[in-house]
């Protein structure tokens, strides 16, 4: 295979953390596994909004916690003009408030900076073909700050089980494939869930579904 045929194929990462030894971690990381490419660190969001135009990568990696402006608000900045870029959030932090805004802001993921490497990786393949990486502790945790009495007259009440059951693999973070093989269905009755889905809920897209979903 040319160099040009595997520079096209692999999923083009940027970081963007203050600290230097998890920047220098991940970039190593990135380097390791031939799917990936890095193509750049930043420190800051201000720096990140500035440089990441230049040369968009498909999957960014944010801390939430950053100096000046926090990663939330550089994801909703960089989201509005980078549409197609997909931004997983890296974070000490476990509260489910963070988490929801990460989602409102415009991104598709959100892991620990614990997570073990090969699970970080897992997670920007997931993210970059479509997924929502998120750990089961997170996904629960959503759940439970969201979840409310659904009202009969609500979007929501007119799931069926199985749409449901749907909506749960994806609040968990498994991308279209893997929700076939778990529900023990075909891709195309996944697609099929995903369009009555959408209809139902009045939503454009998997992050503003789960969100519904999960708020009743």
């Amino acid at each position: 295979m040319s160099a040009g045929l595997v520079d096209v194929m692999q999923i083009k990462v940027a970081i963007v953390d203050d600290d230097e030894g998890i920047r220098s971690s991940l970039a190593a990381l990135i380097r390791r596994a031939s799917a990936l490419k890095f193509v750049g660190d930043y420190p800051d969001a201000e720096t990140a909004l500035k440089e990441i135009p230049r040369h968009p990568p498909h999957v960014v990696l944010m801390d939430i916690n950053l100096p000046g402006m926090n990663g939330v608000e550089c994801v909703r900045q960089l989201k509005g003009s980078l549409p197609t870029v997909q931004f997983l959030m890296l974070t000490v932090y476990e509260d489910s408030d963070s988490l929801f805004n990460s989602l409102k802001a415009g991104a598709s993921g959100y892991l620990l900076k614990r997570t073990a490497s090969a699970r970080l990786l897992e997670g920007i393949r997931d993210v970059h073909a479509g997924g929502a990486p998120m750990t089961p502790q997170l996904a629960r945790r959503v759940v439970q700050h969201f979840s409310k009495p659904t009202e009969d007259n609500s979007p929501v009440s007119r799931l069926t089980a199985g749409e449901r059951e749907f909506l749960d693999q994806l609040a968990n973070g498994y991308a279209y494939k893997e929700i076939a093989g778990r529900m023990e269905i075909s891709i195309d009755t996944v697609r099929s869930y995903v369009r009555t889905v959408y209809e139902k809920l009045h939503v454009h897209s998997r992050t503003e579904a789960v969100v519904k979903y999960l708020r009743g």
